[in-house]
């Protein structure tokens, strides 16, 4: 075969398998963080029913990523043993019954347990249901990355990932007008208020999702049917090829070499500085737009008003993802993303509650964190294969996501202990989003196209 019908074989070869697996992992995304965020809006009505305080409803938000961090690791290894599309299906499904059960917060009493814990009735459940909902998605986003690694070599893989991630920006565009009108015009139907059906409905397509992950999803390009022979080959060798270099040049292969890189800790660090911002700006989002002038039950407009800064970020990502492929170039991207998400944290502390310039500095917090999210997995493949790879991505993912506990934790804090002011904590936020800027800046310059 001459070098224009291979490059052609290849290009229309990863055309499929794009077309074909990245629409329905964007699904999948899409229904995971619907199911993560919506205690965002439930929150506008669920707090002042149940009796909730920013504190209280901070730390809730937040302990979601212990139970995260905790089973991360064991649940990627667990993908590479028993395949992709049995553990996903498992985790997709796990998690919406659990979502579907905070219905039921109001009605569980724990009595002598809560009072143990220093919690009414109300706030135990809470934690207790967000903590479960963090065990059950474990491992979904790093088993997603993983297994893009199964198809995808290196040069191809930001754009991909990008692709694959404009879900997190897509469901809250979805999702926030959904989310607002389903408070608004189906509370109190059926004795439900609108928080409850908010759960109920929302978990739904998690379930269903799974259902389909069992039914479709090849635990890798030697099982992708609706691949060629020779389709299937290219990819299985291109894949092999980029392993055979990691392994020449002293990429980490195996598992103890996840944890005994300093890369790994580093970009831990910095992924950790990421998800603090970003969890703390979108468990608090429908909250700071509802207290830029919008009427407290008006949760349709918060919705809609709060798709705004995400329908910009869909479009950051990608461009961000794009020009760093094009480029071949990983740190500066990614370490400018996190400065323009401090650019926007120190806005939101400026402008106070002034509508366009607060919505202004709001929206650059979630471009700049999702533009970093569209390329910083292509940082530790670079040099992670195999094991270490499955490993060395869920440890990364897992320790970077317990800052989505101290996020929104800050927050509820600094809010309760102010009457309600954010300013303090979003200086703080700023301060934490330079600190991965200069550690990814601090960290050696990966090979081009890496």
């Amino acid at each position: 075969m001459n070098t224009t019908a291979a490059t052609e074989l290849e290009n229309a070869t990863y055309g499929k398998v794009a077309r074909r697996l990245i629409p329905f992992l964007f699904l999948c995304y899409i229904v995971a963080f619907l199911d993560r965020v919506n205690v965002g809006f439930a929150k506008l009505q669920m707090a002042p029913d149940l009796g909730f305080s920013d504190a209280v409803y901070g730390f809730g938000a937040g302990i979601f990523f212990i139970g995260y961090f905790i089973f991360e690791v064991p649940s990627n290894l667990l993908l590479q043993r028993i395949g992709a599309r049995v553990w996903i299906a498992r985790i997709m499904i796990t998690w919406g019954i659990v979502s579907s059960a905070f219905v039921f917060t109001p009605q569980v009493r724990w009595g002598a347990v809560a009072t143990l814990f220093g919690c009414t009735d109300a706030e135990f459940t809470f934690y207790l249901l967000r903590f479960v909902l963090g065990v059950a998605e474990a491992g979904f986003f790093p088993g997603i990355i993983l297994y893009l690694t199964y198809w995808f070599p290196g040069p191809r893989r930001a754009r991909m990932v990008a692709s694959f991630m404009t879900a997190i920006a897509i469901s809250n565009v979805i999702g926030s007008p959904i989310s607002g009108a389903v408070m608004q015009y189906l509370d109190g139907s059926l004795g439900w208020r609108g928080w409850q059906w908010l759960f109920f409905l929302e978990g739904l397509p998690s379930v269903l999702v799974g259902i389909l992950v069992l039914l479709r999803l090849p635990d890798g390009p030697g099982q992708a049917r609706w691949l060629t022979t020779a389709e299937r080959a290219l990819v299985v060798q291109r894949i092999e090829e980029e392993e055979a270099v990691k392994s020449r040049t002293g990429k980490r292969h195996h598992l103890v070499d996840a944890f005994r890189d300093y890369r790994v800790w580093a970009l831990a660090l910095v992924y950790f500085c990421a998800t603090v911002c970003f969890y703390a700006v979108n468990f608090w989002m429908p909250t700071i737009v509802q207290e830029l002038g919008i009427a407290p039950t008006d949760y349709l407009r918060v919705g809609l008003v709060s798709m705004i800064p995400w329908g910009i970020a869909a479009i950051g990502m990608v461009a961000w993802g794009t020009h760093s492929d094009r480029t071949g170039e990983r740190r500066w991207h990614a370490a400018s993303a996190l400065l323009v998400a401090m650019t926007g944290l120190v806005g939101l502390a400026l402008v106070g509650r002034d509508p366009l310039t607060a919505m202004i500095a709001l929206s650059l917090v979630p471009v700049g964190i999702l533009s970093l999210d569209s390329i910083f997995w292509t940082l530790p493949t670079a040099f992670l294969s195999g094991t270490a790879a499955a490993a060395g991505i869920a440890w990364i993912n897992s320790v970077g996501n317990l800052g989505g506990h101290f996020g929104p934790d800050l927050i509820g804090r600094i809010r309760t202990a102010t009457g309600g002011s954010s300013e303090a904590a979003f200086y703080a936020l700023a301060a934490v989003a330079l600190v991965g800027a200069v550690v990814v800046l601090a960290l050696p310059r990966p090979r081009p196209g890496s």
